[in-house]
């Protein structure tokens, strides 16, 4: 029976020796490699072409997350599971964005590991409970809040909602391409654009558009 290949990526020592120390329980584990920062999980990655890697979120150089992503790209079949000591849906979402599989925290139990690995192995994805309960109940609430919302609004990106808080807060169209590191004629066209989707001819009634649905207070 072939082993699944472990990485363990972790800059603390204890960490990676416990969960080590851990996974060499079980027989059809393998621990095929240690990395003590994000360019050496990436570069082992390559090297070992594990079947899993736990990944800390936190390692000095290039972080976990940003590890994750880079690996994803070149060695998509890999499966990446956070390791984190914060229950933060932050964190999660971003490793899912970067491809992650998994997201737990260090604590959790023997078993867990062992679970998250078989689980993620066939196809699935992984959370430490707490992490699971959080997200359902946050994405209840978007999904609640959403619904709430008329069915015509307009949605706007990213990029869209940071030009209307720049506008509404009196930045110039210079000032703008500067913030942005995009043309001047990029600006004045996103402005028009913007102004057009949103059937806005003014500036105050961009003001009382942003401010009605709470574009300036909440994060991008």
């Amino acid at each position: 029976m072939s082993k699944t290949r472990i990485l363990i990526a972790d800059d603390h020592d204890l960490i990676r020796s416990g969960l080590r120390n851990l996974l060499r329980t079980y027989r059809d584990l393998e621990i095929s490699g240690e990395a003590r920062n994000g360019h050496e999980a990436v570069n082992l990655a390559k090297e070992t072409q594990p079947d899993i890697i736990f990944m800390d979120i936190s390692m000095p150089e290039l972080n976990g997350i940003e590890a994750c992503r880079m690996i994803n790209a070149s060695n998509p079949g890999i499966k990446i599971i956070a390791l984190s000591q914060y229950e933060d849906d932050a964190f999660v979402d971003q490793i899912i964005e970067a491809g992650g599989t998994g997201y737990m925290l260090k604590n959790s139990s023997k078993d867990e590991f062992y679970t998250a690995i078989r689980l993620c192995m066939n196809g699935q994805r992984y959370f430490s409970s707490s992490i699971s309960d959080s997200l359902f109940k946050n994405r209840k609430q978007k999904r609640d809040k959403d619904t709430l919302l008329p069915q015509n609004e307009i949605h706007l990106t990213r990029r869209e909602i940071e030009l209307v808080r720049l506008i509404v807060t009196d930045h110039s169209n210079q000032e703008i391409s500067q913030i942005l590191s995009i043309s001047l004629r990029t600006v004045e066209t996103h402005r028009r654009n913007l102004m057009h989707k949103l059937q806005i001819h003014s500036v105050v009634a961009l003001v009382k558009y942003a401010t009605e649905r709470g574009l300036l207070h909440t994060g991008l």
